[in-house]
């Protein structure tokens, strides 16, 4: 993409649409400065917001739980999204839904800020590249630990990712695009950006929220196609024994979709190739994923 088009696209922040060079947050943001705010990573395809309901209660959620007031009503904040997708001329494309806590001091303090900002940036995505859908993906075991649920619950998407890029560094440092988390015990949380999920004797396994998980959108998506197929898919505590010795092994998030693992720590999961249940899964999460959403 030219320079000269990228500048086209339009960024919502707070009632208005800006260019891209015009699209600035003040550094007095409590969102810059601490991290203090929420986000939502949301898909579309074939120009509908997928699973948009469910993006949008979260998003609610989390907010509540971090006591911050969005500005805007569910409805009204569902408008100024498609608004943005159609300005950007977003058919198959990425939505992120940021809110910030907004302007306030310096100080750690969030009731200085006056009145909360909401950004929604609509655009392409290509998280991994195709080859590795295709043959499947290297991961290695993190050794930073999940944030502890008494710290930060697991189910608020929060702005404050840096426990996950820590491990996201050494994912990178090992020549791989992805690292498994634990929690403060040794059993699984969840991937850098993903959720995780194995499967042992025809049965699907993922990590309970309680693990230190994110809820994810796509997670509960793949859960309902297995069921629908009649797979059995439960929620487990999972250690990395279990990962080790799965027959197959897949990640799934908003921007991964569902994506195969081959490899973990230098051994091989499975056949070591993308197993027929991961395939199956992927094939119709995209058929769902097309025909469906808002």
């Amino acid at each position: 993409m030219t320079q000269e088009k990228q500048t086209e696209k339009k960024v919502w922040i707070d009632g208005k649409l800006f260019n891209i060079e015009d699209a600035k947050v003040s550094v007095f943001d409590h969102g810059l400065l601490y991290g203090d705010g929420v986000f939502e990573g949301i898909r579309s395809y074939s120009g509908r917001i997928f699973e948009f309901q469910a993006h949008i209660d979260r998003l609610y959620t989390s907010a509540r739980v971090i006591r911050l007031e969005i500005p805007m009503t569910p409805e009204s904040l569902k408008d100024a999204v498609k608004l943005t997708c159609k300005t950007n001329g977003i058919v198959d494309g990425y939505i992120r839904l940021v809110v910030t806590r907004g302007v306030g001091s310096l100080g750690i303090s969030p009731f200085g800020c006056k009145t909360a900002s909401v950004i929604i940036i609509a655009d392409s995505i290509k998280l991994y590249p195709q080859e590795l859908y295709e043959k499947g993906m290297k991961v290695i075991s993190a050794s930073t630990i999940r944030n502890h649920p008494q710290a930060i619950p697991p189910q608020v998407k929060s702005l404050n990712y840096l426990n996950n890029v820590l491990a996201k560094i050494e994912a990178i440092d090992s020549n791989v695009l992805e690292a498994i988390m634990y929690n403060s015990q040794g059993y699984v949380a969840e991937a850098t950006g993903d959720n995780v999920f194995i499967i042992k004797n025809g049965t699907i396994y993922t990590p309970p929220i309680q693990a230190g998980a994110l809820d994810g959108i796509t997670r509960a998506v793949i859960m309902k196609i297995a069921r629908e197929n009649g797979i059995e898919a439960i929620e487990k505590n999972l250690t990395r024994f279990d990962l080790y010795t799965a027959d197959e092994f897949f990640l799934t998030g908003t921007g991964a979709e569902v994506i195969g693992i081959i490899d973990m720590d230098g051994r091989k999961i499975g056949s070591g190739q993308p197993g027929p249940i991961t395939l199956m899964l992927r094939e119709k999460f995209f058929k769902y994923a097309h025909n469906s959403g808002e």
